[in-house]
């Protein structure tokens, strides 16, 4: 992650925590910063920071809730923001992610209509994503999470998407 950006750096840092181990204090850290930001603030943090805040919970409907946030927040996120931090990134090169983050969150939780809904815009997104190793990994995470979904799989996922 680019850190050009003082909250953005900030949100590195205390995503580093995390995975340092420190899941707590990272939840911790990255909350605050969500406080101070408020829901107004600017969109590619809201976007980075409920992302990464989902992936810190325990309970998966607080998942879900932070999952939905950075879903909604990418809504207004414009392209020219997106590159300002990652070089030629666009807005919708967020979606893939985002909504397999949502499908698998509501698979889980038991809702495979909304899990299959939320996987189908992920695959339309993916052809937005540019080629490489992220690509791919939200590829496989595709396949991972479709196939779990299609053996009714309400488990996580060994490798969380």
């Amino acid at each position: 992650m680019s850190a050009t950006d003082p909250t953005m750096a900030d949100i590195a840092a205390a995503v580093q925590v995390g995975r340092d181990g420190r899941r707590a204090e990272s939840r911790e850290q990255l909350d605050a910063l969500w406080e101070r930001l408020g829901p107004d603030g600017d969109p590619l943090c809201r976007v980075t920071l409920a992302h990464f805040l989902a992936d810190l919970q325990d309970d998966p409907r607080e998942e879900l809730a932070w999952d939905e946030r950075a879903l909604e927040a990418v809504g207004d996120l414009t392209d020219r923001r997106a590159g300002q931090e990652h070089a030629g990134v666009q807005a919708r090169g967020f979606l893939p992610s985002l909504h397999l983050n949502l499908a698998d969150v509501h698979r889980r939780l038991g809702n495979p209509a909304a899990a299959r809904e939320h996987l189908a815009a992920a695959e339309a997104k993916a052809p937005d994503l540019p080629s490489g190793d992220y690509a791919d990994l939200i590829r496989s995470g595709l396949e991972h999470v479709r196939a779990a979904l299609d053996a009714g799989s309400t488990e996580r996922l060994a490798t969380a998407p």
